[in-house]
């Protein structure tokens, strides 16, 4: 069916575009907390004596340089170091007080675990070792900049301490959007990590106001995934910066997957790889096809009410709908249609939705997780990239080529 859902789904900050429902357009652990430990190695007591060597003397130089003024909050400790490694980084506020932070995997600069202070003097310490056992420190300070005037609305679609499905990307959303010449500095500060440990990329939506973070194939069942989106006060372009920085901590469940086959206008469960039921279902008509693609259950409403009268006039109706399911922005959902059920398993009727029997809603609807991944394939219409969560709709060739930074060539 397709009509205007009445309630909007709850997200961090932003929410999107006015929606449609069933097809009119509306629109290995967290590393960055915690310093690290600087441990200079000292000689053991009983080493033999070293004849002359030709030790590399350590050269060490830091950003931002010391005295600047009107440093952006987002700022890092750039590192640009020679003859050793880093073994220890500090950063103080005016009053003494530490702020966390994580060295990158590259060693060039040192990231803050927190959004700077507007109007505030910094003090970072950086200690760099050699392999002998040698240091040097070096020190410089800072003031960062006051309070952003223009800002970047941002928004992440997890929830701390909540189980999602197999197939839910990792999304952060943009208001505006991001334009290309800014995306890789923004995508420098979206860091994710996975227990265990699996690879992945992020791709943006054409337009930059979403940026997806996914793998190769869905994630494994009990995974924790660690998100932050460090871009509280990041320059993101435009004169605009990143109004906060958002993070979360969550559980990936079982596999459970749902295949439509317009064909056969049934629906197959796959759940931890066996098929536990199939179902009849009845897919949007001629007029209002569905969409084929790969989705993802995005929200979840026990009760809600279909409106289509602002957008249809007189052909616009409002219906009480339970269990539904939604796929995409537009308005394509499962949910349990009763007036349809005689057409289910033999013709479409309905607006792009999913239409299954109450008895069938219900339990499916029991069943799944956001994040849970909906196949339909066989219809007329083609699922659009960003309506909805839709980096598995793309190969995975064709998905990282959203990437506004270059792609390890083990990912490729």
């Amino acid at each position: 069916m397709r009509r205007t859902l009445v309630a909007v789904m709850a997200m961090a900050v932003i929410t999107p575009v006015a929606l449609a429902a069933c097809g009119k357009d509306d629109k290995q652990d967290s590393a960055w907390v915690g310093s690290p430990t600087a441990s200079a190695g000292a000689p053991a007591k009983d080493a033999e004596p070293v004849t002359e060597s030709a030790t590399v003397p350590v050269s060490l130089a830091l950003t931002p340089a010391t005295g600047k003024t009107g440093v952006p909050l987002s700022t890092e400790i750039g590192v640009k170091l020679a003859g050793g490694k880093v073994t220890g980084v500090t950063l103080k506020d005016a009053k003494g007080t530490a702020v966390p932070g994580k060295l990158r995997d590259d060693g060039t600069s040192w990231i803050p675990g927190r959004t700077l202070s507007p109007n505030q003097k910094y003090a970072a310490t950086v200690v760099a070792t050699t392999d002998d056992g040698q240091t040097t420190t070096q020190t410089t300070s800072f003031t960062t900049m006051g309070k952003p005037g223009k800002k970047t609305g941002t928004g992440l679609y997890l929830f701390d301490d909540r189980t999602y499905g197999v197939a839910m990307p990792v999304v952060v959303e943009f208001s505006p959007g991001v334009k290309k010449a800014d995306r890789a500095a923004v995508q420098r500060r979206l860091f994710v990590s996975t227990t265990p440990a699996q690879p992945g990329v992020w791709s943006w939506t054409s337009s930059g106001t979403q940026a997806y973070y996914r793998g190769p194939e869905f994630w494994k069942p009990g995974t924790t995934i660690a998100v932050r989106s460090a871009v509280g006060g990041l320059p993101t372009g435009g004169g605009r910066y990143g109004d906060r920085d958002r993070s979360a901590t969550v559980k990936i469940g079982r596999s459970f997957e749902m295949k439509v086959d317009n064909a056969s206008k049934k629906m197959t469960v796959v759940q931890d790889g066996k098929t536990v039921k199939t179902m009849p279902v009845s897919l949007g008509k001629k007029s209002t096809p569905s969409s084929s693609g790969v989705m993802v259950v995005m929200e979840k409403k026990e009760a809600t009410v279909f409106d289509t009268t602002d957008t249809d006039g007189a052909d616009g109706y409002v219906t009480d709908i339970e269990f539904a399911q939604r796929l995409t922005w537009s308005g394509q959902y499962i949910h349990s249609a009763p007036w349809s059920v005689g057409s289910q398993g033999r013709t479409n009727v309905s607006h792009g939705c999913v239409n299954v029997s109450p008895g069938n809603a219900r339990w499916l609807f029991d069943k799944t997780l956001i994040g849970d991944p909906v196949t339909v394939k066989g219809t007329g219409d083609k699922l659009e990239y960003g309506n909805g969560w839709t980096p598995w709709d793309l190969s995975w060739a064709e998905y990282i080529k959203g990437s506004a930074l270059p792609v390890p060539a083990a990912l490729k």
